[in-house]
């Protein structure tokens, strides 16, 4: 073998190397999806300890609008409900409390690259390429969030993953 044979040869191994680690598979609790319709994101961060919340996000709109997410498997049918809540009251709440500062709540869906509709995994799971969220359009249209200074870009209910945090 030539000098310059052993260097393309090395060159290709190192691009080859390259090239699968930056599509490596991403956990779902470090994943990012964006919606392609508004610009706006979610950002999924590790849970921690919690006993029921299986998955906890944000989703950033425009505006510097923040809203905070969880999913809880609830138990019988097995299915990740999630909630977006808005502007929640610390500490102990009513149950009142809490509906009035949650503008979105429901089941999560996937899809993969095939049109595969799945659940919404735990952490510790390669993060799905799509998510569902099921109406979350129209009913953050009507939260307390949406126009005056909150934000004005209303999703749609199809985020894509864009790309994992480090």
């Amino acid at each position: 073998m030539t000098n310059a044979t052993t260097h393309i040869i090395g060159f290709l191994a190192a691009l080859t190397a390259a090239n699968s680690s930056a599509h490596a598979a991403c956990p779902i609790e470090l994943a990012v999806y964006g919606d392609g319709q508004s610009g706006n994101e979610i950002d999924f961060t590790p849970t921690g300890t919690s006993a029921v919340v299986t998955n906890s996000f944000r989703m950033i709109l425009d505006n510097n609008v923040v809203l905070n997410g969880i999913v809880m498997w609830n138990e019988g049918v097995a299915r990740p409900n999630g909630s977006l809540m808005y502007k929640c009251p610390e500490g102990d709440t009513t149950g009142a409390e809490l509906a009035a500062c949650t503008p979105w709540h429901g089941v999560i869906y996937t899809s993969d690259d095939k049109g595969s509709i799945g659940l919404l995994p735990a952490e510790g799971v390669e993060a799905p390429k799509t998510l569902i969220l099921p109406d979350l359009g129209p009913a953050l249209r009507q939260s307390p969030a949406y126009g005056g200074g909150g934000f004005s870009k209303v999703p749609s209910d199809v985020f894509t993953l864009k790309g994992c945090q480090e």
